[in-house]
């Protein structure tokens, strides 16, 4: 019996969406309740937000195309100004149309000119008869542009008159997001991270078919056991099963070992998942690199270029805590003027560190460490102990060029 169901959509389509999206039928199901019928006109706007590697941007994306749902689908990162951003809408709903048979640069400055574009994009028949969805992915990079952007993408049905649904999808709560003006409120939905259940279930999916599912499964259960409390992003837990796992092979390729034989695949296979233990995020080195790491006989701990605190997951604003800590630490203070204000006046004090817990943590794993003790009179001073390779790695993922900021580069 399928989890999803909808009279607008044949059975076997169902069926075959729901084997797309495992551990994410309800919220596929209540996007399902929310869409409707082709024809009818859905809800305005909807905020979807949950951590990354939470299913957001697969899971729109796989229901819109197995649905064949008309829609536009734009990563606000990459398209980063308003003007860029509602053209590449307006070349892709060219794109959705019959009618347009080659696409072609249509200027639009302001989002006047966007509603007006907009109305004749989707005159055509296949447009008019149902939903649209435009989907925005990344949206919390709407907040840099101008301030009349994101009110005018959730009202954007009202303001065009068309059959027309905004998509919203984020890491951040809609609470952030809402401006201090008003706005229409969004119907919003979260997606929970997967547990270790889910991750054990999706990972299994991708087994080779050389080998046995339960072979495979009892792989995944080895790694999860060894990264689920330091790493919960699908795609990194993706990439590391793919990669470790000609390693855990190697003693059933050898005859050495059966199938079944689960303690000498664990003894084979653990100091190698101790190495990948300090390169989690393996966005920071190559998969060649690893492999070449795979073979080297050094211990863990002889890894070069690579730092100790890489599992760390921290949070967002924590990280701009951790480079500020450390810019502090290793910039003279009277660099200071020279790189963050843009007119040397006058600097009123204000008390950074005021939110002592994130400072705590971040001693707590030994990012930070106190140089001061809490009997002085200025309050604890503290030092940043990670390495440039490290620093550089957290500024990477927050979009910050860390290296204009230090005054040994210059």
């Amino acid at each position: 019996m399928p989890n999803l169901e909808h009279p607008a959509y044949p059975s076997a389509t169902l069926l075959h969406l729901e084997s797309l999206v495992p551990c994410r039928e309800s919220q596929v199901s209540m996007l399902l309740s929310i869409f409707g019928e082709r024809q009818q006109f859905s809800f305005p706007s909807i905020f979807i937000y949950g951590h990354t590697s939470s299913g957001k941007t697969y899971v729109m994306q796989t229901l819109l195309n197995t649905l064949q749902l008309p829609h536009v689908f734009v990563n606000c990162v990459e398209y980063f100004t308003s003007r860029l951003l509602l053209e590449e809408i307006l070349i892709q709903l060219q794109s959705c149309s019959s009618e347009t048979k080659q696409t072609s640069h249509v200027p639009c400055d302001t989002f006047n000119d966007f509603v007006r574009l907009f109305k004749q994009a989707v005159a055509s028949r296949e447009l008019q008869d149902q939903t649209l969805y435009i989907v925005l992915d990344r949206a919390e990079q709407l907040r840099e542009m101008e301030a009349n952007i994101l009110p005018a993408f959730l009202r954007l049905q009202e303001l065009t008159d068309r059959n027309v649904t905004v998509v919203l999808l984020s890491e951040i709560v809609w609470e952030l997001f809402r401006p201090n003006t008003g706005c229409f409120e969004p119907f919003t939905l979260y997606f929970p991270d997967y547990s270790i259940g889910h991750l054990q279930k999706i990972l299994s999916q991708n087994h080779p078919p050389e080998y046995s599912v339960d072979f495979y499964a009892a792989y995944i259960n080895i790694l999860l056991g060894v990264f689920y409390m330091v790493c919960r992003d699908l795609k990194e837990l993706q990439h590391l099963a793919a990669l470790n796992f000609s390693k855990y092979c190697e003693p059933v390729v050898r005859g050495e070992a059966s199938e079944r034989d689960t303690r000498k695949l664990w003894k084979n296979i653990e100091p190698h998942l101790k190495k990948a233990m300090q390169t989690v995020y393996l966005r920071e080195i190559s998969s060649s690199q690893w492999e070449r790491l795979q073979c080297d006989d050094r211990e863990p701990g002889q890894l070069k270029g690579l730092s100790a605190h890489t599992h760390v997951e921290l949070p967002y604003y924590s990280k701009f805590l951790l480079i500020a800590a450390y810019l502090a630490s290793y910039n003279p203070v009277r660099t200071d003027k020279r790189f963050f204000l843009k007119h040397h006046g006058k600097i009123r004090k204000t008390n950074f560190m005021k939110k002592h817990e994130k400072i705590s943590s971040l001693v707590t794993l030994q990012l930070l460490s106190m140089v001061d003790h809490n009997d002085q009179l200025g309050g604890p001073r503290y030092k940043c102990t990670v390495s440039l390779d490290f620093i550089r790695a957290i500024a990477r993922t927050v979009n910050f060029d860390i290296i204009k900021y230090l005054y040994d580069f210059l």
